[in-house]
């Protein structure tokens, strides 16, 4: 590797480092992370380890608890927080980094352990995802960790690897459900299908690994158990007699899978070409070079060439093809497998290829390199922020960077990789230090939880009526307990209490003529996606609406 290649590969590698970790103290503007943190939160409110509670009394039954259990952790040594929550997962986000490396480096070459690293921390959704937080940068740290694992128990036998693949897979399977299997039991079945070795999957050390894998899935079983199955008298979905355990190995995969559980996508498509055109933007500006790849590996091997090996190429494609077939697709659901798109990518950027493969890669970026900074352009236009010194910021570093790569980096295809790079980041800078706080102010949970945290309502018991409103659950500095919407005029508290409600459950309201007194309304921008008319500063104030804190007469009173 060229000292030159180096430097700036370590030089992209610390900015995408700043850029992924930037939104590390956004506050929350999507559901499902103010859902994540405040089941971990109740948690830590209830002192309990294994039963999970949205709000303060609801069971829930969904995701696995392993994220939930690291966020407790966090929770507890750092107190509770935004930036607590997305700590883990990001500590996580270093580790899928770390295994990309080790595997890339131990398959091909050190630089290419370097461009498939970069690759991994500039695709688009990684850089939303890491802000926008979920399960996905758990999944990307524990499937690659675990497939490292096993290429290393496959080749040798040890202890450590043995132990540090199982309870990877099992991390990952607590994490997502059996699932992941797929691309980790995949990607091990594809090297040794193609490497002509498949009776090494009957050695003892599989099943050592399988049992091992099970051990420590028991927590995972046992937190199951005891909150569902030892009490067939809850109401979960609407039925009595719900089995947490089946609900995690059969339910909540396999319903999935064919949208027919009691948690489904009402509008799901089916379409299997979801993730061709998905991957477009989630895994831009490297996509087009991964397709190229894919096709590139799928004929070496019709064609009986060698490939350096088969765990990413298996692995990826096995959970691809399976999320494709699913009637419940997610853009997200592509992040775990990730890592093994760029270890597949990465050759791409850094072989020689044929005149075809050579113009292709070229025409390819340069598509990114100058469509990416152009819609970061535009969207700041529409935007108006009330300052732009931090598109200022982002110009000034990246122009450099991009000036520094054209006076020293001579090689045409290095040279583009590092175009890539740059505009990747520069499109991920933009979000986490401008976009993104700009939604948030217009995030009515978030300046509702604000204000009722107040001293004068401390000694308020705080209800909301809607079970999605968990962005303000979680801002909350104490317990939130949810009434359902239809039991509000029959309710009557114990003591002075205060309703969150959001606009549809004040029409609700209203229409039902329901007895209340509003305390305080806030603007608020109530949908998740991103329309343009919201983006759009002129017409932004046709699409806002309003929160409320609602009071009612108690029978303190």
């Amino acid at each position: 590797m060229k000292d030159t290649n180096k430097t700036f590969y370590l030089l992209l590698f610390v900015l995408a480092l700043a850029v992924n970790m930037a939104g590390i103290n956004v506050k929350f503007f999507t559901d499902d992370p103010g859902l994540y943190a405040s089941l971990a939160k109740n948690l830590l409110y209830k002192k309990d380890f294994f039963e999970l509670f949205t709000y303060n009394s609801v069971d829930w039954l969904d995701k696995p608890h392993f994220p939930f259990w690291v966020i407790l952790l966090s929770f507890k040594i750092f107190g509770i927080s935004t930036w607590a929550y997305r700590l883990p997962a990001l500590i996580f986000f270093l580790i899928s980094l770390l295994y990309t490396y080790l595997f890339t480096r131990k398959y091909y070459n050190r630089e290419m352990a370097f461009i498939a690293v970069l690759i991994l921390m500039t695709a688009q959704h990684v850089l939303l995802s890491n802000t926008d937080l979920r399960a996905e940068p758990y999944l990307m740290g524990l499937i690659i960790g675990a497939i490292y694992h096993i290429s290393q128990l496959q080749e040798r036998y040890t202890f450590a690897d043995l132990v540090l693949a199982a309870l990877l897979t099992a991390c990952a399977i607590m994490t997502k459900g059996l699932f992941v299997i797929v691309a980790i039991g995949g990607a091990l079945l594809g090297q040794l299908i193609f490497q002509k070795k498949f009776s090494d999957l009957f050695k003892f050390k599989w099943l050592a690994l399988a049992i091992l894998t099970f051990i420590f899935t028991l927590p995972e079983l046992y937190a199951l158990y005891i909150q569902f199955d030892l009490h067939p008298e809850k109401i979960v979905f609407g039925m009595h007699h719900v089995s947490g355990i089946k609900w995690f190995l059969w339910d909540s995969q396999f319903g999935r899978f064919i949208n027919s559980g009691p948690i489904n996508r009402k509008a799901a498509s089916g379409s299997i070409f979801f993730y061709v055109h998905t991957l477009l933007w989630a895994f831009a500006p490297w996509c087009l070079l991964f397709y190229y790849a894919l096709l590139k590996n799928i004929k070496n091997i019709f064609q009986h060439k060698k490939l350096a090996e088969y765990y990413s190429l298996s692995g990826g494609l096995l959970l691809l093809l399976l999320f494709s077939l699913s009637g419940f697709q997610l853009p997200f659901y592509t992040n775990a497998v990730f890592p093994l798109f760029a270890i597949v990518t990465a050759p791409i950027c850094f072989n020689q290829l044929s005149r075809f493969g050579t113009r292709f890669r070229l025409i390819s970026q340069w598509v990114f390199v100058v469509a990416l900074p152009a819609v970061v352009i535009l969207l700041n236009y529409f935007l108006k922020p009330a300052n732009n010194l931090f598109l200022i910021a982002d110009c000034i570093l990246f122009g450099i960077v991009i000036l520094l790569v054209s006076i020293n980096i001579k090689e045409a295809h290095n040279r583009i990789f590092f175009f890539g790079c740059a505009a990747a980041l520069f499109v991920g800078f933009y979000l986490n230090t401008v976009f993104f706080k700009e939604i948030v102010a217009y995030q009515g949970e978030i300046t509702a939880a604000a204000y009722i945290n107040q001293k004068p309502f401390n000694s308020f018991r705080i209800y909301t009526l809607k079970t999605e409103n968990n962005i303000f659950q979680f801002y909350c500095k104490r317990p939130v307990n949810f009434v359902p919407i239809e039991q509000f005029d029959k309710f009557v508290p114990n003591k002075a209490s205060i309703f969150y409600v959001n606009q549809r459950s004040m029409d609700y309201l209203v229409q039902n003529h329901a007895q209340f007194t509003v305390i305080r309304s806030f603007i608020n921008y109530p949908q998740e996606n991103i329309m343009l008319a919201f983006i759009n500063k002129t017409s932004r104030h046709d699409v806002l609406g309003y929160v409320y804190l609602i009071t009612k007469p108690s029978r303190h009173f």
